[in-house]
């Protein structure tokens, strides 16, 4: 084992000893990657709620992930911004890749909630190492199959993560530039960093 591991079965081990519960100690050692005893809401010290958690963390990644890469990608490749891609008005109509689709709000709420609604279920079905991890026709790559594969899970959920927290930077840019993409932030602020930045916009920090 390397050390990675010795380090996540040491944690798994602690809080073994507080919940007592061997059922539950089986479950945190399988879910010990990238657990590094940051919790300062104590979602991890119930054994029974772990898995969910993780297992929400995980989808939450992902779907991070492809947002942050989608709103970078349409915006730098000239076709608009992901504000513009959404209808504000429910007589409004959808865009894609700044494009008219003549879809309107409701009609776009509603074929994403079945279609959400169809994948939800048929995952809810797997077990659970499946729902997380379904392999065959959703990983073409075959990287589930490789020698590197628990070091390629912690790699997926820190940069997952770190895409949650970017989207999150992108939804504030947006409150602070209403209408700017992250491109457009981006390149403001590198243009005059010492007058465009947290500290100059009122809507960032309105005390200033």
């Amino acid at each position: 084992r390397d050390r990675r591991d010795m380090i996540d079965i040491a944690r798994a081990e602690r809080r073994r000893r507080k919940t007592d519960n061997i059922d539950g100690w089986i479950r945190i050692v399988s879910r010990a990657r990238s657990d590094y005893g940051f919790d300062p809401l104590k979602l991890g010290e119930k054994p029974e709620n772990l898995a969910r958690y993780r297992e929400a963390e995980l989808m939450h990644a992902r779907w991070s992930m492809l947002g942050v890469a989608g709103a970078v990608a349409v915006e730098a490749t000239g076709y608009g911004t992901w504000v513009d891609a959404q209808p504000t008005t429910w007589d409004g109509t959808a865009k894609y890749l700044g494009n008219e689709t003549h879809a309107p709000l409701f009609a776009v709420i509603g074929v994403n909630a079945l279609l959400m609604a169809y994948v939800e279920a048929r995952r809810g079905a797997a077990s659970a190492e499946e729902r997380l991890y379904p392999g065959g026709q959703f990983d073409p790559a075959g990287l589930s199959k490789g020698k590197d594969f628990e070091t390629l899970k912690r790699k997926e959920l820190a940069n997952g993560r770190v895409a949650m927290l970017a989207f999150l930077g992108i939804m504030a840019q947006n409150q602070a530039n209403p209408g700017a993409g992250p491109v457009a932030t981006l390149a403001s602020h590198i243009a005059d960093p010492w007058h465009v930045n947290v500290a100059t916009n009122a809507a960032a920090i309105p005390w200033l």
